[in-house]
């Protein structure tokens, strides 16, 4: 794994892979990683002082814990073919994931306070998919934890942008509490590409110029997003697909508000 301020490389192996833990590139409220498991094997861990958020992005699993067990979990072949299931853990929670067979899980966590949700599987049925945007920013977006879940942080959510399409656009950022025109999130996205050599550019900036980054984006990679507007786009040819992870403090929502200068782009 390697880094680039806010872009972070990963080539993902047996077990758990971190991306970035709590309180890096400026993430008071996220820590993200990949496990990746071969069929037959199994990982344990518990939530701890978390809440935690596992995101099939390909294979089946089974998942337990003291009080709860999904004997199985996923389906889809990749994030490409399908939409996902989601399993919700709450803090203090110990699990254990068997690979049923080769299997590919996002791991989202945030810092909890409070009990939340029970162990929950959210299914492909359950989640809700938009349309955003026209012309070539056009794009799909799955949502599978929301401000109606009881987490206490996330809203979480996948992206899937046709070949050369914008997402993200007009350029948008969630920096404060501000309702109803803004909402104080961190985001974190993580990117697949179909073929995977793919690649995509995620802008990450300020109108002050305090940040004023531009990133090449391939496969496996990760942006943290603390704060700041950040569109992307995909190359031509190239399928992209992004999990998005937001983190908010106090509310959740799909509450953004534009760069004035771009904001006429409706």
């Amino acid at each position: 794994m390697s880094s680039d301020k806010l872009l972070i490389h990963l080539a993902p192996e047996q077990g758990y892979n971190k991306v970035f833990d709590l309180g890096e590139y400026n993430m008071k409220l996220t820590e993200f990683g990949i496990i990746q498991l071969k069929a037959g094997t199994s990982y344990k861990a518990s939530t701890g002082d978390f809440e935690v958020a596992l995101v099939l992005l390909g294979g089946k699993c089974a998942v337990k814990g003291k009080e709860f067990q999904f004997d199985e979990v996923g389906g889809r072949k990749n994030v490409f073919d399908g939409k996902p299931h989601t399993v919700y853990l709450p803090w203090k929670t110990e699990y254990e994931i068997t690979a049923l067979t080769d299997v590919d899980i996002a791991y989202n966590a945030s810092p909890a306070s409070r009990d939340t949700a029970k162990p929950t599987v959210i299914t492909p049925e359950q989640t809700r998919t938009i349309s955003l945007g026209r012309d070539n920013f056009t794009r799909q977006a799955t949502i599978m934890l929301d401000e109606k879940f009881d987490s206490e942080h996330f809203y979480i959510g996948e992206g899937l942008i046709p070949s050369g399409n914008w997402s993200g656009y007009p350029p948008h950022r969630h920096d404060i509490d501000n309702l109803p025109e803004e909402i104080d999130m961190e985001e974190t996205y993580f990117y697949r590409f179909d073929p995977p050599q793919g690649f995509g550019i995620q802008k990450v900036y300020q109108p002050d110029g305090s940040i004023d980054e531009t990133y090449t984006v391939k496969n496996n990679d990760t942006v943290a997003i603390a704060e700041g507007y950040h569109p992307l786009c995909g190359a031509p040819g190239y399928q992209m697909y992004y999990l998005w992870t937001m983190t908010g403090k106090v509310n959740r929502g799909l509450i953004s508000s534009k760069d004035p200068q771009h904001s006429w782009v409706k």
